[in-house]
């Protein structure tokens, strides 16, 4: 199985829902994603999420099916540091983070959240719920997850190509689950851009599968269709 992980596109963040780059960014991806189909989509219940799908859907003739667990509003609810204008997610909080990246926090591994320089910011929460919640996702396509070894137990492949559109900050979570990699190492060093995908390669060949990343935060289709290339719209980050 493949499965692609999609941001949504350039936001509007409140009302909930795209810029007009946005939706051109979504329906570049969809004739990307037509290419060699998708044989299930899933959608975060978030209006952004939602229509940066859509273009997809319309040329697969698919619907969504919604997953409100993806929803970037739990995550940033218990995964983010300060109020109002003071609010940023943990990972990208510059005390937070010294914290995150200290080597007797990383050297804890799972457990990190347990480290008592953490203690008040209580992160457990939010990576226990993503976590259950990933594996109940990954069980249901026939992928059972062992934590112990880092490896899935194939029951049953239910479909070969597999579409997920979320977020960014969730998928820091998403991802430190899918691949057994501490949520510190991974959401302090990577990152992902507005429609950007990424492919994870389930492999099942056996009744065991290590998934691999393919690719993380791929822009092609806004390259092909002649779309700005800035990374989250930063302008001094094109490339």
């Amino acid at each position: 199985m493949l499965l692609i992980y999609v941001r949504h596109g350039q936001p509007i963040y409140d009302p909930d829902s795209l810029t007009p780059l946005g939706e051109r960014q979504a329906e570049a991806l969809a004739k990307r994603l037509a290419l060699f189909g998708v044989d299930k989509i899933y959608s975060s219940t978030s209006e952004r999420a939602i229509r940066t799908a859509k273009p997809t859907c319309e040329l697969l003739n698919k619907e969504a099916e919604l997953l409100d667990f993806c929803n970037e509003k739990y995550a940033a609810a218990d995964l983010g540091v300060g109020e109002g204008a003071n609010w940023n997610w943990a990972f990208a909080h510059r005390e937070v983070k010294e914290k995150l990246m200290n080597p007797e926090v990383t050297a804890m591994g799972f457990d990190w959240y347990r480290h008592p320089s953490l203690a008040p910011y209580d992160l457990s929460r939010g990576i226990e719920r993503v976590y259950r919640e990933t594996d109940r996702l990954l069980a249901s396509l026939g992928f059972e997850h062992d934590r112990f070894t880092g490896r899935y137990r194939v029951t049953g492949e239910k479909y070969k190509r597999v579409a997920l559109f979320a977020h960014q900050g969730f998928s820091t979570l998403f991802f430190s689950c899918l691949m057994d990699i501490p949520y510190p190492l991974f959401a302090t060093r990577f990152n992902i851009s507005h429609s950007a995908f990424s492919v994870v390669d389930f492999a099942a060949g056996s009744d065991i599968s290590e998934p691999q990343i393919l690719t993380l935060s791929s822009d092609a289709h806004l390259y092909k269709e002649g779309l700005p290339l800035r990374y989250n719209g930063d302008s001094r980050l094109q490339f």
